[in-house]
């Protein structure tokens, strides 16, 4: 499978536009040679990075962003400023859909993830990343992922 955006490169900055510093709103993706089988998406994306202090406060080691499951498996994107189709996740914010990236401190590094499943996941709106990731255990059958990478200027 290939994840790509339109609008930066593998390893390029994320334009301030998808950040806490513009508007906030999602970069468009685009996935393309899904495996025979595939039934459904998932897509997650998520920041290892986050400073000591966030991962004290929120009992966390990564913030999660964006989380969707059940994603058709004729869908094979998802445009600028929208959610995909499919059921939306909670990120780390407590909130549905996208945020953006926020560094507090320094450059960040931002993974967009998609894996393609054999199974639709029998989660409701709003399952957090464990909850998905526990359930698409023994479904994965390919995955990729585009990073991007951000700081506040």
């Amino acid at each position: 499978m290939k994840l790509i955006s339109t609008v930066f490169k593998e390893g390029e900055r994320i334009p301030a536009k998808h950040t806490c510093d513009g508007k906030n709103i999602n970069p468009p993706l685009l996935w393309s040679n899904a495996p025979k089988g595939t039934q459904s998406f998932v897509l997650i994306m998520d920041d290892p990075d986050i400073p000591d202090f966030v991962k004290k406060s929120r009992g966390i080691e990564v913030f999660d962003h964006w989380l969707a499951y059940n994603i058709p498996p004729s869908v094979s994107g998802v445009k600028e400023g929208t959610e995909p189709e499919g059921i939306a996740g909670l990120n780390s914010a407590g909130k549905i859909g996208y945020t953006g990236p926020c560094p507090p401190d320094r450059e960040h590094r931002y993974f967009f993830k998609i894996y393609a499943l054999d199974t639709e996941l029998d989660l409701p709106e709003g399952a957090t990343k464990i909850e998905v990731e526990n359930a698409m255990q023994g479904h994965i059958l390919e995955q990729t992922e585009l990073m991007g990478k951000y700081e506040r200027q």
